[in-house]
């Protein structure tokens, strides 16, 4: 079986307008020539990305995050936090009106569409030469993992880049149904909680496992369905065979199904679920993408409770978990040696890596002493989203706790299980149309199909019928042939040589 490479990791007032600051930005000196700056300019790069909103404090942070990427690189940023709930249209609208930016914050739902409008810069070889740190503290295969025809547009951002999913408990409910909370479950383990959820259910008078109409999404996590954005197509993880199947038609797949169908009917799954448009802020049983550690570190606490985690299933690395954060350089900026530099600082420097986390340096947090080896959270109203920007690795550690989180994400991400398909980028082109219709079909269906409010021998042929008719079929047979393309060039075996 496939295992990762491993590499060691090194140690905006106000709403943001659709006219951007100009793409290279301003400059403290004459305009370069060419696409690098000279020794002595100090170049301006806007970075946009997404968060909750502009921090207060954004001028107070500039004052110190600034001067010192002067000094080391000759570099001035002015970041653009655009809030989640504006950032599909805002990030839309960016792109393709070729709004000016330098940095933008990416992911797998949007990637390689924006590279095939030419939306971003290649950086194959400039990430290799011109910031050889960066291109070192970051696993190879999760480089290739972000290629589109071979060539790199994105620069990772090394954190759990890997996807564990985890069973997290209220704790103490849980055990007091006599329930002993174990290490791990495998996805065919579900069925045995049956009798613990009915029992949390009946103690709290409560769903234990609220859902709303996203529904349980990581049913399917252990195929990978190649970007295409559709969960009912995909090939498991560890087919050496490479075979690009139907996912709602597999047995393990139906099993779960199954089972989320006998908790609906018990009333441990809410009533109301398909359509339910908010996640429940306590959930005495769920499943989340994380690690063990976030338990203590933000699942219970989000909950107000003591919270235990099960780990459910494998650790997977594939495209899409390395692409779910991602800093891509315009096309169309003007110093994107400059930009990469920055990023080389973001993913290798702690300091500038601490203010981009934390925010300003005496306000919302302090180093604990001049060691410089924990951090003290001030208070928590920093809104720039740490998982967009960098590295976790080269984050200093809170002393809200005794541990260092992110050593066991480090752990997962180095003993994760690679897909067959690792590296392999799917080209929609020819059947676009089509896959847009069975996408369609599928997100009509998904809060019942994921929610288990209907049994699976009834839910799930009618979305296969309507996806069928759609030609769900024409898109299996193209993935394939594109499958095995890539596993004859990897030396893989193919599906057909399988056979």
């Amino acid at each position: 079986m496939k295992k990762l490479n491993k590499a060691l990791a090194l140690g905006m007032a106000g709403t943001m307008a659709l006219s951007l600051a100009a793409c290279g930005g301003s400059s403290s000196s004459s305009a370069a020539t060419g696409d690098t700056a000279s020794t002595d300019e100090v170049v301006t790069l806007t970075w946009v990305t997404v968060g909750n909103g502009q921090p207060t404090n954004y001028d107070a942070w500039l004052e110190q995050i600034n001067p010192y990427l002067e000094e080391k690189i000759g570099v001035n940023l002015d970041v653009q936090v655009v809030s989640w709930g504006d950032w599909d249209n805002r990030r839309n609208v960016i792109v393709n009106t070729s709004g000016e930016y330098d940095i933008l914050f990416t992911n797998m739902n949007t990637y390689v569409n924006d590279v095939h409008i030419g939306a971003f810069a290649d950086i194959s070889e400039l990430v290799k030469t011109a910031t050889p740190d960066l291109y070192a503290s970051i696993p190879e295969d999760y480089w290739e993992a972000c290629e589109v025809g071979g060539q790199l547009y994105g620069v990772p951002t090394y954190k759990d880049s890997s996807i564990s999913e985890y069973l997290v408990f209220d704790k103490e409910l849980a055990e007091s149904t006599g329930y002993t909370i174990p290490e791990s479950l495998a996805m065919s383990d579900l069925g045995t909680l049956t009798d613990t959820l009915a029992a949390m259910k009946d103690a709290k008078g409560e769903a234990s496992f609220p859902m709303n109409k996203n529904g349980a999404t990581w049913v399917a996590f252990e195929y990978d369905n190649m970007g295409t954005g559709l969960l009912p197509i995909g090939v498991r993880y560890n087919d050496t065979s490479a075979t690009v199947v139907p996912v709602l038609e597999q047995e393990d797949v139906q099993a779960s199904l199954d089972t989320f169908h006998e908790w609906y009917q018990a009333g441990i799954i809410n009533s109301d679920a398909a359509t339910k448009p908010e996640e429940n802020a306590y959930k005495p049983c769920s499943v989340a993408q994380g690690w063990s550690g976030a338990a203590i570190t933000s699942w219970g606490p989000q909950m107000g409770v003591e919270a235990a985690a099960t780990k459910l299933g494998p650790t997977v690395i594939s495209n899409d978990t390395v692409r779910g954060s991602l800093n891509c350089i315009s096309a169309n900026c003007a110093y994107p040696e400059k930009a990469l530099q920055l990023l080389e600082l973001v993913n290798t420097d702690s300091y500038v890596r601490d203010l981009l986390y934390y925010g300003v340096q005496g306000e919302n947090w302090d180093y604990t002493d001049d060691t410089k080896e924990w951090v003290h959270k001030n208070n928590a109203d920093w809104t720039m989203a740490g998982y967009t920007q960098g590295s976790f690795f080269t984050v200093t550690p809170s002393d809200e706790f005794d541990f260092n989180q992110y050593d066991e994400v480090k752990e997962l991400n180095e003993n994760a299980e690679a897909s067959v398909l690792l590296g392999f980028t799917l080209d929609t082109t020819n059947f676009k149309d089509q896959l847009s219709n069975c996408v369609s079909i599928y997100e009509r269906y998904k809060g019942e199909l994921l929610s288990g409010t209907h049994p699976t021998d009834e839910v799930v042929p009618q979305i296969m019928n309507e996806m069928r008719a759609a030609g769900f079929d024409d898109i299996v047979a193209q993935c394939q042939e594109q499958v095995d393309a890539f596993m004859a060039s990897n030396g893989g075996a193919t599906a057909e040589s399988a056979e």
